[in-house]
């Protein structure tokens, strides 16, 4: 078995459509993210799916190698045989020898007088049927040929042809494409990416989320998650657009995909109701964000503190079950001249719960923000092209393998043996044989009833002779 051969070829295709397969049922980096690798895979096996690259199959060395041995197969196969087949198609076979016509499977001798009546009458049935047939020669000698979809002989090379583009793509890809995640908080900006490898990517370019966002159905579930993305070159914004799951920004043939969107667990902004204990004044509303301390009279402040998304509490400890606002904590910080600094928790979820303090104002959530981040799956695929191109290309191909025939008539006066002169039509097919013979016998009927036709002014009639099979 020599790596020319069609059985190599077939055993290299098998092992790459498994390769392909397992990089589809086994989860993917970077578009897996690290804690659902963890929870998919146990220690052990993550570490070997991630030893053999089968987590990252389209980029690994094993599968570029596969692709470059099967290209290989196909161009030393194509090799081997293409010779026969261009000489096969750049000379086509127009003047049959004697060997030949006794043994074409479908075939068949209709007598004539002459060989001008019944080359013409043969002629007149083809473009009937229509078919432009070609007169070889002239006089006794001259014979038809009739051909129709040549091209479709060329139908494996054509697509041997895509299948190298695409295996050249998907090399390409594999050596100098890379995939890679990043994550943006409101306006943030970065020029890096985390590669699956682990490894940080560093880009020609800035990219900044101006924001981005949830759509829900009304049962609450997401409907769409949507970025508005910025891109800077030397600080200056040259590109933005705002992308959805199936609908990325591209920039210098770098993709940016959203792939998710979420919480950051932390606080952008509070509204707060402030209300004096004493009942001195009106209650006042105020807004307060992080490192932002907010003066309530001349001799009252307040700040955040601390802020825990989904509180709980494990023993004497404060933890945060999620980056979600499910039961969010807030820890307050009052300075006060008079009753000097005090601690205030408030839980929105349960506004009952209360704990002494001895801070001069009572403090009600209006409203709470907190910050969100945007996942990004970044893709840089160089290959892309020729891969799309050997995709239409193998359309192509296929459709002259399934939908077109290579058909060949040929018409030659000889002499039957016994001294009769004949018309010998014979034909010949790609594949269909069925509808082969179907067209030949109404080509024959044609041609026969033209004889007739020739033939009823003299009072001579045509007699057929029988398939010679």
């Amino acid at each position: 078995m020599t790596i020319s051969s069609v059985r190599t070829g077939i055993v290299l295709l098998i092992i790459a459509g498994l390769a392909s397969a397992a990089g589809t049922l086994i989860l993917q980096r970077p578009m897996t993210g690290p804690e659902k690798m963890q929870r998919a895979y146990s220690p052990a096996m993550l570490h070997w799916l991630d030893t053999l690259g089968l987590t990252d199959v389209f980029h690994a060395w094993w599968f570029a190698a596969l692709l470059a041995l099967l290209g290989v197969n196909i161009v030393l196969a194509s090799i081997e045989r293409f010779p026969n087949v261009w000489h096969y198609f750049a000379r086509p076979y127009r003047r049959p020898e004697a060997h030949f016509l006794t043994g074409l499977p479908v075939q068949r001798e209709i007598p004539v007088d002459d060989v001008r009546t019944g080359m013409d009458a043969a002629e007149r049935a083809f473009r009937r049927t229509g078919f432009k047939p070609q007169r070889i020669g002239d006089g006794p000698e001259a014979s038809l040929y009739v051909e129709k979809h040549r091209f479709a002989r060329l139908a494996a090379y054509v697509v041997h042809a895509s299948l190298l583009l695409i295996f050249a793509g998907g090399i390409t890809d594999a050596v100098w494409g890379y995939r890679g995640f990043v994550a943006l908080g409101m306006h943030d900006e970065t020029n890096q990416i985390e590669l699956s490898s682990g490894m940080r990517k560093v880009l020609p370019f800035t990219i900044r989320c101006q924001g981005a966002g949830q759509e829900n159905y009304p049962d609450g579930t997401p409907r769409r998650w949507w970025s508005k993305l910025v891109v800077l070159e030397n600080g200056r914004e040259v590109k933005q657009k705002e992308i959805a799951v199936n609908d990325p920004l591209v920039f210098q043939g770098v993709r940016f995909f959203q792939a998710s969107y979420g919480s950051t667990g932390q606080v952008n902004s509070l509204l707060l109701t402030a209300t004096p204990r004493n009942g001195s004044g009106p209650a006042k509303e105020f807004e307060l964000r992080p490192d932002e301390t907010v003066p309530l009279d001349s001799e009252t402040s307040v700040r955040l503190a601390a802020f825990v998304p989904d509180f709980v509490l494990n023993g004497n400890q404060i933890e945060s079950r999620s980056d979600q606002p499910n039961n969010p904590a807030i820890e307050l910080t009052v300075d006060s001249k008079q009753a000097g600094t005090s601690t205030v928790w408030l839980f929105p979820r349960f506004p009952e719960f209360s704990h002494p303090e001895k801070s001069p104002y009572a403090f009600h959530l209006r409203d709470l923000q907190t910050g969100y981040f945007t996942g990004l799956q970044v893709a840089h695929e160089p290959g892309q092209w020729l891969v799309w191109a050997g995709v239409l290309l193998m359309g192509v191909g296929l459709a002259m393998a399934f939908y077109f025939v290579h058909l060949r008539f040929w018409v030659v006066p000889v002499s039957d043996g016994r001294g009769r002169l004949v018309l010998w039509v014979g034909a010949s097919a790609s594949k269909n044989r069925e509808e082969l013979e179907k067209r030949f016998g109404r080509l024959v009927e044609e041609i026969e009833a033209g004889l007739k036709t020739d033939c009823a002014a003299c009072g001579i009639g045509a007699v057929a002779v029988p398939e010679r099979v």
